[in-house]
């Protein structure tokens, strides 16, 4: 089920915060969210729900004997986690490495074709994390298999995120409280997430996806438009979907953690990684950056792990060598930074580093968007003019309607400059700030809504692109 589609907003969504907020008790309340994330998740995955359920089983399992006895502790973490990454090795790497082992041997041998599960990186992240705090001790193992469901299947952040660590719930789990200012404020967040996917990303696609996708090599002009509208597309779609599961969740009850800080004004690479999919980074920084000894060591050990943890970032994104070269990419930058690199940015005019970093950042969408090397290797030569300097096509410019054009701008406006419109209504004399803020508030939330929802009974919707990492 997704999000922005009727069958969400106006059967699914109602009827499940009707009978959420009348049922008494946090037990009834987890057994009501649990039952509506597994028929939330068979919806459009009916056969990989069994999947789904096993991993519960078995992190919950594992998490119980790791937390029962210090001197199994190793060895049922290391199952816990072997299990999870088989799990995802299977469902996710089969293919890619079959196809990567004939294209070195010539074997002939044909890819199994698994069909990949929904989320299936998003909810072994969330297990694996249980398993790794209970280990370190941090938390208790959970005795309610209930709860632990719950955590891994809540449908807000089944299948895209943000990665929420149990730590950070634990005793949401247990005891919260479902009010009337947490269901108001969520559903804002949600409303202008689902702005942000229905009225920019959506809108952006219809330029980035022919650009990227024609059979002809694109000329200069159109290959820099194809990918300034790609930027915005991932940025406005992903954080949009985080937007709208973080509202979900605090209607419900729970706080997730923030996934996005205007990750395009970043001034390095490193700043960029500290505000884009912000739970994905922390994830990696505290479960496999440091305990590979982080930046403890010497600078060649440093420097490893940093490409290291990239490489397996990009290999987490997907199943293709074009994503491990993204993370590649970015694991150079970084490493770049960390050897002198961040101090020239430092000295630098504040614009020029950003100007650095986006660049930095586009050149790797560039990897991240192609169908292969070869079709990444064709879109680099046509940003640099090699396919001609000439201007848009004939195809590109009747796609290029006046909306299109203002919400192209607008979305680079909203993605690229700082503002705080808080801060500049808090210098007003309070009986102008506080009904010129609730005013403005619900009037931009009422818009976005009804103008999402136009566009979602149009059938302009196109799918979430992190669902299929």
């Amino acid at each position: 089920m997704l999000f922005p589609s009727i069958v969400f907003l106006f059967y699914f969504l109602p009827v499940f915060f009707a009978i959420y907020a009348i049922t008494p008790g946090v037990a009834a309340k987890n057994v009501i969210l649990l039952l509506a994330s597994l028929v939330f998740y068979a919806w459009g995955e009916p056969r990989f729900v069994v999947l789904l359920v096993l991993q519960i089983v078995l992190n919950y399992g594992a998490a119980l004997v790791i937390d029962a006895s210090k001197r199994r502790r190793w060895l049922a973490t290391a199952a816990g986690i072997t299990a999870n990454l088989a799990l995802l090795a299977v469902f996710k790497y089969a293919d890619f490495a079959v196809d990567t082992f004939d294209m070195a041997t010539g074997a002939g041998l044909a890819a199994p074709g698994i069909a990949l599960p929904l989320g299936i990186s998003f909810f072994t992240f969330h297990a694996m994390s249980y398993l790794i705090d209970v280990h370190r001790g941090g938390v208790a193992a959970n005795r309610s298999l209930l709860s632990v469901a719950v955590y891994i299947a809540m449908f807000p952040q089944l299948v895209a995120g943000p990665i929420v660590r149990y730590h950070t719930i634990a005793r949401r789990l247990t005891a919260r409280a479902m009010t009337l200012g947490r269901a108001s404020g969520g559903l804002r967040i949600f409303v202008l997430g689902l702005a942000q996917k229905v009225l920019i990303a959506d809108e952006v696609a219809r330029i980035a996806d022919p650009v990227f996708d024609k059979a002809a090599q694109p000329g200069f002009a159109e290959a820099w438009l194809g990918l300034g509208a790609y930027t915005l597309q991932i940025y406005f779609d992903f954080a949009g979907y985080s937007n709208m599961a973080i509202g979900l969740g605090l209607a419900l009850g729970f706080a997730f953690p923030r996934n996005f800080r205007l990750p395009y004004t970043a001034s390095s690479i490193t700043d960029f990684w500290r505000r884009w999919h912000i739970s994905l980074s922390q994830w990696l920084r505290d479960y496999l950056y440091i305990p590979l000894g982080g930046s403890r060591g010497s600078l060649a050990e440093t420097y490893r792990n940093l490409c290291l943890v990239f490489v397996l970032c990009g290999l987490w994104h997907g199943a293709e060598w074009t994503f491990v070269i993204w993370g590649i990419h970015h694991g150079c930058f970084l490493v770049a930074e960390r050897a002198g690199l961040s101090r020239v940015l430092a000295g630098a005019p504040a614009l020029l580093a950003r100007l650095y970093a986006l660049l930095a950042v586009m050149a790797g969408w560039v990897w991240f968007r192609a169908d292969d090397l070869g079709h990444a290797l064709d879109f680099f030569a046509s940003l640099s003019g090699r396919h001609g300097w000439g201007g848009l096509s004939l195809a590109m410019g009747a796609r290029l309607q006046p909306l299109t054009i203002v919400i192209l701008l607008v979305g680079a406006l909203l993605a690229t400059v700082r503002t705080d419109i808080v801060r500049g209504l808090r210098r007003l004399p309070a009986w102008v700030a506080r009904p010129a803020g609730a005013i403005g508030d619900t009037a931009v939330i009422i818009s976005c809504f009804a103008l999402a929802l136009l566009s979602i009974a149009a059938g302009s919707y196109s799918p979430f692109l992190y669902f299929r990492f």
